[in-house]
C-alpha cells in the first residue's frame, strides 16, 4: 500500500481514534481538550500529505469491501473531494479552539460529549469527501446526521428536541425517500455508483427521464437546504453557537452543496446533461435554487435574531452553489466549487462572532448590537470581513468566487440566474451592513445588566481573527480551490 493509501485509511481513522481517547479522558477537562486539539491537528497532517500527490495528477484509492456486483465501499481521491476534505480539517482545529473558549466560558454541560460527537462528525465527513461512489457516500452522509444529533439537541431543552425532530425527520426522510432510489435506480442502470470524469449515465436516458433522476437526487441531498426542504437549518439553531458553525461552514451543509456539485459532475456529467438536451432540468434547478436565494434573503432581512438571520443567510448562499452547479458552464462550475470554499471561511467567522457577543454581551437580537463594535472591536471587525464575503465584496474570498458564478451565467447567457445574483447580492447588503453600521457608528445603549464589556475568552477571538483572516487570504491567494476546481473539470 502506498504512503497516499495509506493517509486516505488514516484520514478515516484518526478522528475516530480521537473520539475513542476524548471520550475516556473526559474526566480531566485539560487533557480532553489537548487530545481534541491534537486530533485535529493530526488529521490536518494526514490531509496534506494527499494534496501533492492529487495536485499531479494521482487518484490515490482504497476498496474496503464489496457488497454486490458494482456496489462497493472504497475510497478515491479526486480534487473535489480533496478541497472539501482540505476545508473540514482545516476548520476543524479553529472550531476546537474556539469550542474551549465557548464551552468554558458559558459553563456548557455534557462537554464530553460535545467533543467526542465533533470528532465522529469529521470522522463521516472525511468520509463523504473522500467516498469513490455514491453508496459509500450514501453511507457516510447517514452517519454524519446521526452524530449530529446529539449536538443540535445538546441543550436537553424542549426547544432543543423540537428543533432536533425536524433536523433528524427532514434530513433522513429526504434521504431515504428520494436519495436511496435514485441510488439504487442509478445502479440499476449502469452497473455501478462509481464517481468518475464524465459521469456514467451517458446515453442511458432520455430527457425527461433524466430530469426526473436528476431532481429525486438533488433533493435525496436535503443538507443542500433547498426549498422547501430548508427548515431543519433554523431549526438547528437551538445548538450552541461552535456546533451552528459546524452545521453551516465545517461539516453539514458543505456535505450537502459538495454532493450536488458531485453528483453533477461524476455521476450525471456536465456534457451529459448538456448534450441531452437536458435546458428544462438545468431550468428547473436554476429556478428552484434562484427561488431559494431570493426568500431565503428576504426572511433574514427581517429576521431581529442574529443566529436566525446567519441561518437564513445560509440557505440563500447554499443556493449559490447550486445555481452555479446546474448551470453546466465551466466558469459557474469553477464558482460553486470556489464558494464552497469562501462560503466556509466567511460563515463560520460570522457565527464566531456571534457566540463571541452571546458570551461576552449576552446579547442575541440585531437591534441589541447598538455600538457592540466599540466594545468588541476584534469579534466585529472580523464579522465585518466575513459580512462582506457574503456580500461578495473584495477583500474577501466571495469576491472571487461570485465573479465566476455571474460570469458563467452570462457565457451561458442565462439572464434569470444573472438577475438573481445581482439582485440577492443587493438584498445580503441590505441584512448585513447595518448589523456593521449598528456596531460601528451607532451609540451604544445603556447596559442595564452590567455586563463586562471586553472581548470574549481569548481562545475565541483567536479563532475568529484566523477565520476572518483566512477569508481574505483566499481572495488574494485562491491558487488551491482554483487548481482543483479546474483540475476537475479537466477529467479530474
Amino acid at each position: 500500500m502506498t504512503a497516499p493509501e495509506q493517509a486516505v485509511l488514516a484520514a478515516l481513522a484518526v478522528p475516530l481514534v480521537g473520539a475513542a481517547l476524548i471520550a475516556l479522558s473526559g474526566r480531566t477537562p485539560m487533557l480532553r481538550e489537548t487530545v481534541t486539539l491534537a486530533t485535529a491537528l493530526l488529521l490536518l497532517g494526514c490531509v496534506l500529505t494527499l494534496l501533492p500527490a492529487v495536485q499531479a495528477g494521482e487518484r490515490p484509492a482504497v476498496a474496503l469491501f464489496e457488497l454486490l456486483p458494482g456496489l462497493e465501499i472504497a475510497m478515491r481521491v479526486e480534487p473535489l473531494g480533496m478541497l472539501f476534505a482540505l476545508i473540514a480539517s482545516g476548520l476543524w482545529i479553529v472550531n476546537s479552539l474556539y469550542s474551549i473558549g465557548y464551552m468554558r466560558g458559558n459553563q456548557e454541560r455534557q462537554q464530553t460529549r460535545f467533543y467526542v460527537c465533533f470528532a465522529l462528525a469529521l470522522a463521516a465527513t472525511m468520509g463523504i469527501a473522500l467516498s469513490a461512489n455514491l453508496f459509500t457516500l450514501f453511507l457516510f452522509y447517514e452517519m454524519l446526521t446521526l452524530v449530529t444529533y446529539p449536538l443540535v439537541t445538546h441543550h436537553g431543552t424542549e426547544k432543543a428536541r423540537q428543533g432536533g425532530r425536524v433536523y433528524l425527520g427532514l434530513l433522513l426522510g429526504t434521504s431515504t425517500v428520494f436519495l436511496l432510489p435514485a441510488l439504487v435506480f442509478i445502479w440499476h442502470l449502469a452497473g455501478t455508483t462509481d464517481f468518475r470524469p464524465g459521469g456514467i449515465l451517458e446515453g442511458r436516458l432520455g430527457h425527461g427521464e433524466l430530469a426526473a433522476l436528476l431532481a429525486l437526487t438533488v433533493y435525496g441531498l436535503g443538507k443542500a437546504a433547498l426549498m422547501p426542504f430548508h427548515r431543519w437549518l433554523p431549526a438547528a439553531m437551538v445548538a450552541p453557537t461552535p456546533v451552528s458553525a459546524l452545521l453551516h461552514a465545517v461539516a453539514v451543509v458543505k456535505a450537502g452543496v459538495f454532493s450536488v456539485v458531485k453528483v453533477i459532475v461524476y455521476i450525471f456529467g456536465l456534457d451529459n446533461l448538456a448534450s441531452a438536451g437536458i435546458d428544462g432540468a438545468a431550468d428547473w434547478l436554476v429556478a428552484v435554487a434562484g427561488f431559494t436565494i431570493l426568500a431565503a434573503s428576504v426572511v433574514a432581512l427581517g429576521a431581529d435574531n442574529l443566529k436566525r438571520r446567519l441561518a437564513y443567510s445560509t440557505v440563500s448562499q447554499l443556493a449559490y452553489v447550486v445555481i452555479a452547479a446546474a448551470l453546466l458552464a465551466p466558469l459557474s462550475v469553477i464558482g460553486a466549487v470556489l464558494h464552497i470554499a469562501a462560503h466556509a471561511c466567511g460563515k463560520i467567522t460570522l457565527f464566531f462572532a456571534a457566540g463571541s457577543i452571546y458570551t461576552a454581551a449576552h446579547k442575541t437580537e440585531v437591534s441589541q448590537l447598538d455600538g457592540i463594535g466599540r466594545r468588541m472591536p476584534w469579534t466585529m471587525g472580523a464579522f465585518a470581513i466575513g459580512a462582506l464575503s457574503m456580500i461578495g465584496l473584495p477583500p474577501a474570498a466571495g469576491f472571487v468566487s461570485k465573479w465566476y458564478m455571474l460570469s458563467g451565467a452570462m457565457a451561458a447567457q442565462h439572464w434569470l440566474a444573472v438577475a438573481v445574483i445581482v439582485v440577492s447580492t443587493l438584498l445580503n447588503a441590505g441584512y448585513f451592513l447595518p448589523i456593521v453600521y449598528r456596531a460601528f457608528f451607532v451609540a451604544p445603549a445603556p447596559d442595564l445588566h452590567g455586563h463586562a464589556h471586553g472581548e470574549a475568552p481569548l481562545p475565541m477571538v483567536i479563532a475568529l481573527t484566523l477565520t476572518a483572516a483566512a477569508t481574505v487570504l483566499l481572495f488574494f491567494l485562491p491558487d488551491v480551490p482554483l487548481a482543483l476546481a479546474r483540475q476537475m473539470l479537466a477529467g479530474g
